[in-house]
């Protein structure tokens, strides 16, 4: 759930007006989010996070024009990477899905979604960094069982690496992970940040992303 009395603040990027129109007047009955952008495409997201009306959430279509979903998705991970990325899309291929998430997405959800699995979707990014679909989970599994070009190449891990990997598939936060590793906060910060390094990834999709990929958890 979303925490304290300051609002998260939401910008929407989709081109059909609309479903934007819509999205925009649901998430404002989420309890503590507000939507502060509605942009046609990742242009104009982009022109006002640039005026300084910058959001927590970009729920980004992928489809856009003049700027889509990849680029406008690459883009914000380079220039404001605490801007969480949640894909709302049509698309439900695994090259698509796989490819935002490489980019920087933090979720993907297609535009059938119920109004409170957006809510769940939301509310895990913020608190947990990353929401995984039962459904997205399935199309990482298969894309990656036939995806020519590996997450990261493999290398040798100590157990205590293998078991926050295993932790970091569920959907614990960080704090929760140290918890159930009777680990202090900061140990479990070393471990992410190693790893980052070590398997060449940026962020939680990347290291679920490699541990599917090298069979250290099964989804």
């Amino acid at each position: 759930m979303a925490k304290g009395t300051k609002k998260i603040k939401v910008a929407i990027a989709d081109d059909h007006t609309l479903l934007r129109k819509a999205l925009a007047s649901l998430i404002n009955t989420f309890e503590g989010y507000q939507v502060v952008i509605e942009a046609d495409n990742g242009k104009e997201l982009r022109a006002s996070i640039q005026q300084h009306i910058v959001p927590d959430i970009a729920l980004v279509d992928v489809n856009m024009p003049e700027m889509d979903g990849f680029e406008i998705t690459q883009w914000l991970r380079k220039n404001y990477p605490h801007i969480k990325v949640l894909v709302l899309s049509m698309l439900s291929d695994e090259k698509t899905i796989i490819k935002m998430f490489r980019l920087g997405a933090k979720g993907y959800l297609l535009k059938n979604t119920d109004p409170g699995e957006l809510k769940q979707a939301f509310d895990s990014v913020i608190n947990k960094n990353v929401y995984l679909s039962e459904y997205v989970s399935g199309k990482l599994v298969s894309g990656l069982n036939h995806d020519p070009e590996p997450v990261a190449k493999e290398v040798v891990l100590n157990e205590k690496e293998r078991d926050f990997l295993r932790w970091t598939c569920s959907e614990l936060s960080y704090k929760d992970i140290a918890e159930k590793m009777f680990l202090s906060p900061r140990t479990v910060d070393d471990y992410r940040q190693s790893l980052f390094l070590k398997l060449k990834v940026h962020s939680r999709v990347g290291l679920v992303m490699y541990a599917i990929k090298n069979g250290i958890v099964e989804i």
